[in-house]
């Protein structure tokens, strides 16, 4: 029989709990953001002022929006991964690696807390 620790300890789980709460609430933030950065077509009212640089312009603006789109996803992927996890801190099995089936180590979840495996499994990876 091992002295390895197959699960965190409530307390453990709930200082999880409000680092991850936190960066949901930080990436929800974030996340209106950069939506509202490209939902708003930032029109200034200047389209008759500067015709020469008409084309450049739109084709930038479409190339920011298009990258602002692609932070979005991105975004509410980090969100879904984070809601994931405070999932599994609400059922206990939170921090278990499930390659390895060890614990997670402490600093890598304060870090990435939505990783669901350890360095070691990550390691055999490569």
């Amino acid at each position: 029989m091992t002295d390895e620790a197959t699960k965190y300890s409530d307390a453990d789980l709930a200082e999880f709990k409000v680092i991850i709460l936190n960066k949901i609430e930080k990436a929800q933030s974030d996340l209106d953001l950069i939506k509202s950065a490209y939902m708003n077509d930032l029109n200034n009212g200047t389209d008759d002022t500067s015709p020469t640089f008409k084309a450049f312009e739109e084709g930038s603006e479409t190339m920011s929006k298009e990258a602002n789109s692609q932070l979005a996803i991105r975004q509410e992927k980090f969100i879904r991964d984070l809601k994931n996890a405070l999932f599994r801190v609400e059922n206990k099995t939170y921090g278990v690696c499930k390659v390895t089936g060890k614990l997670i180590g402490k600093e890598r979840l304060k870090i990435v807390p939505h990783a669901t495996m350890s360095i070691e499994a990550k390691n055999l990876q490569r």
